[in-house]
Parts: C-alpha cells; structure tokens; sequence
C-alpha cells in the first residue's frame, strides 16, 4: 500500500505515490499561474490549485491507498465564507502589501529593529518569533485584507493558510495544526506538544479567535476523504487524510536530515537552511527563530531567502528559453569559478534571512565588455549560493555549531554544477538527496504515517537516499571568500538608493 501525497508549491501542485519506507513511486505535477498586482501584491486562486491537483492525481497509477499526506507553501492566506468557498484569491507568502500595517502594528514610539520592545517581548518569549514587518505572513495579509479590502474582511468567516485549505477541501472539515499557525502569531508555542491560541496575542493581533479555524495537534488525522473528493480525485475509497504541514517542516522530514542538528538545504523558489533542535530559541535581528516542528515535540529552526530557484527561473527564460535549466547548466559549467567577477544578487522580492528587507532588489554587477552568457548563467548559481552563505552564518551562530554535512533537497538539488558550487561557496560537503524535488511529497507521506500511529519519530531520520556527495574543493575558497566580502559590500552600499529606486518602481505600476 502506499501514501498520496500532495505538495503545493507556488510554481504548482505535485501529486505522488509514496511507499511506507520513504521510496517516491510515481510522481505527476501541474503548474499553478501566479498572479503579481500593484504594490507588492502575489496571488494564486484556490480554484487552479484544486484543479492542478485533480488533473496531476488522475494521471498516477492506481494503488491502494492508506491515507492521503498534505504539505504547502506557507504564510499564505485564504479568506473563505461558511460555506468554505474563497472569498477572493489567495494571497501567497511572496505578498508585501501588508508592510505598512504590520510595522504599524509591531512598532510605538520608541522602537527597536522597528518593534514596540514590550509588544516584541511578548511575541517571542510566546510565539518564538514575531510578524514580519514585510507583511508577508498571514498576520500581514489579514491586517492587509482588514485595512484595504473591507467587504472581504467583513464577509470572511475563516483565514485559512493554503494548506488548511486543501484539508477542508478534501474532508470538509476547518482546521489547522500548531505548527502551520504559528504565523499567525498569536499562538503559545512554548509547549511543543501542547500549542494553543493565546488570547493576549490574539488582543494584540486584533483577531477573533473564531475568525481563526479548530488548532488540532501536529499530523492529527482530520478525517476521511469525502465522497466529493474521493471522485474529483478518482480514488477508489475514502481513505483517512492527515492534517498537512508546511513545505519547511515536511522538506526536512523528506530531506532523511532528521536528527538534531542534522542540516538540510531546500532550494526551490525560495530556499531555507535548517535543522532540528531540541530548544526554542529566537534570534529577531537575523530572523532566524526555532518553531514547533511537524516532528512531535521538537523545534525546527525557521528561516528563509525569498528567491532562489526563482531567480534561476527568471535567467533562465532570458537566456534559454527553449531548452530550459540544461541549457542553463551547459551554460554555467563553461564559466570559471567566480564567474570572471560578475556578481548576481539575487534579491528579487527582498529578502527575509539575515536581513528582513522588502525593499532591496536583485541586480548584476561588475559586468564588462568580456562578460558572456556562461559567465551570467554561473553568476546566479554563485548569488543564490553566496546568499545561502549569508543566511548559513546567522543559522549557525544560532545553533552554535558548524553545520556539517548538509542534506541538499529541493529543484535545485537536481543539478551536480550546483551543488558543488554550494559546497565551495558554504565550505561544507554537500549531500544531494536522491529525487530532491521530491523531498516534500516523501516527507509529508511519512508524516502521514506517523499521524496514523505507523511510524515513530525516531523512525524517520536518513530515510532518504544519497545520489552523491559534494566535498569542497580548496582551489576555489579565495575566489569564494573575495567574492562573499563583495557581495556583502554590494548589500551594504546600496542601501542609499534602494528607497529611490523603490519610488520609482512603484511609481511606474
């Protein structure tokens, strides 16, 4: 028997086969159209994500079922009436135009990093973090739908995160988990096991607690899949499904790197670098924090760059349209380490780790009359790593540790080029994970298990097989460490300009 898993990620819905020990049987995926409006704006309508998943789950093999394994992109927000029907489209963990509503919120008259102390105090000695003032979480978006869409505001009697959603799609029933609530902020989460709304934060928010769903416990079975469901679906049987997680939380469970302090790195849209650990601990200066992970009673260190493998979308469509990321790592793999000094910053939608900045952009530098497409096509790879050498700074003084080896999962864990350009970039041996963009869909399947009472969480760690190992190479770490201290240089000068520029942007539509 197997697990279907689904994972809805912003580029679109996977649907797979997962057997009991971890193994991707059948894999189908349809893309989602993402939706960019004024001011920051990213949307995606619930509608296509149901149809994405319909159409890639008819197209797998038939199999008997155990259960039905959920994982999505998180701090998303769906405003639905009584009827659990959408009220508008769902506004993804990309949107920002909740960042004047959520400084508001967060700051006073005297602010520290942009935060009232009293209110910060209370967020993270509670939650383990605090909204971000980018106002892309879902505190950020409700307040966003509270201030400037009022009639969907008033008409919703829900906030759901995507993942929440589907499980209402598919059982009927309005629930969340306390580890996909918590960015909301306005859970306690001091108790791994035992996370509730807090009524205080709630007070703060300016929340009702019955505009928020039913708070069950991590990977609670919500029920079985319904008659409506099951055919959309064209299953068999009603088979139980399994209150979902985010993608960070089921990545590092699909990534084997389950034990504590046992690194991983997921490069996909976005990209984050992470671990378990056995305490809650919170770092707002950097925006790394440790929250209730989807493994039962233990904490997983949260943080996350906003574009990664999307900034290798948008290079690769520049430059090789027709024959897509192959093409691109032809490409790449003909350029010297360094790129010849061409330098790619890879800030696309901001940035989040190390530094919580909405306004910063993406940009190429240092480019000469020499400079060819290989060498921009390297440049992104090296950005996206030379950012992952940023955030792996602030994550391991967060942990207090070197973090070493570091499981390699994600799209991005699909190219060879990349991952050893990530081991020389970070110093670090690189473990790139057997089918990477699958380690979301593994991940939710095991937690599935788990919630039925199948697996235990100490079953979970290295169930993910290794396709290769990537061991820094020496010759490279002067170019790296010259072309960090360049790229750090790079956030550093602009931050005189990137106002204006953030006028003139917005200024144009």
């Amino acid at each position: 028997m197997a697990v279907l898993a689904i994972d809805l990620g912003t580029s679109g819905a996977k649907v797979g086969l997962v057997s009991e020990a971890g193994e991707v049987l059948a894999v189908e995926f349809e893309p989602v159209p993402l939706q960019l409006q004024p001011g920051g704006g990213a949307e995606q309508r619930p509608e296509d994500w149901w149809a994405a998943i319909v159409k890639a789950a008819r197209r797998l093999p038939r199999q008997d079922l155990r259960a039905i394994g959920l994982t999505a992109q998180w701090a998303g927000t769906v405003a639905v009436d009584a009827g659990g029907e959408p009220l508008a489209p769902a506004i993804i963990w990309m949107d920002a135009r909740g960042a004047a509503h959520a400084r508001r919120l967060a700051g006073a008259r005297l602010r520290v990093a942009g935060y009232d102390p009293r209110k910060l105090a209370r967020w993270v000695r509670r939650t383990g973090g605090a909204p971000t003032l980018s106002g892309r979480d879902s505190l950020g978006h409700i307040l966003w739908l509270r201030a400037e869409r009022p009639a969907i505001y008033g008409a919703a009697t829900t906030f759901l995160e995507p993942v929440d959603w589907l499980g209402l799609k598919l059982t009927g029933r309005t629930a969340t988990t306390g580890v996909t609530a918590t960015l909301h902020w306005v859970t306690d989460t001091r108790d791994a096991t035992r996370v509730v709304y807090d009524d205080d934060l709630l007070a703060v928010a300016g929340l009702r607690r019955d505009q928020l769903p039913e708070l069950l416990g991590a990977n609670a079975v919500l029920g079985p899949l319904t008659d409506s469901a099951r055919a959309a679906l064209g299953l068999a049987s009603c088979v139980p499904v399994v209150a979902g997680t985010p993608d960070t939380m089921s990545a590092a469970v699909g990534s084997g790197a389950v034990a504590d302090h046992a690194a991983h790195l997921y490069v996909g849209t976005s990209s984050w670098l992470s671990c378990h650990v056995p305490y809650k601990r919170t770092d707002p200066l950097r925006s790394v924090a440790s929250l209730p992970s989807a493994v039962p009673g233990r904490w997983l260190v949260s943080c996350e760059q906003e574009t990664a493998g999307a900034s290798v979308e948008l290079v690769r469509d520049l430059l090789a349209p027709a024959d897509g990321f192959a093409e691109l790592d032809r490409l790449a793999a003909a350029a010297p380490p360094g790129s010849g000094g061409t330098l790619f910053t890879p800030w696309l939608n901001g940035e989040r780790t190390p530094v919580d900045d909405h306004v910063v952009r993406a940009g190429l530098h240092n480019l000469t009359l020499a400079t060819r497409r290989e060498h921009v096509a390297r440049a992104v790879l090296e950005g996206v790593a030379l950012n992952t050498r940023w955030m792996q700074q602030a994550v391991e003084k967060f942990c207090r540790r070197t973090l070493d080896p570091i499981a390699f999962v994600g799209g991005g864990a699909r190219s060879p080029l990349w991952a050893q350009i990530m081991a020389d970039v970070l110093g670090r041996t690189i473990r790139r994970v057997a089918e990477p963009a699958s380690a979301n869909l593994r991940g939710a399947a095991l937690l599935a298990l788990v919630g039925l009472g199948e697996l235990r969480a100490e079953d979970l760690h290295d169930r993910a097989p290794i396709a290769a190992e990537h061991v820094p190479d020496a010759a490279n770490r002067r170019t790296y460490d010259d072309l960090y201290a360049a790229f750090r240089g790079t956030y550093r000068a602009g931050r005189r300009s990137r106002r204006a520029l953030a006028a003139v942007r917005e200024g144009a539509g």
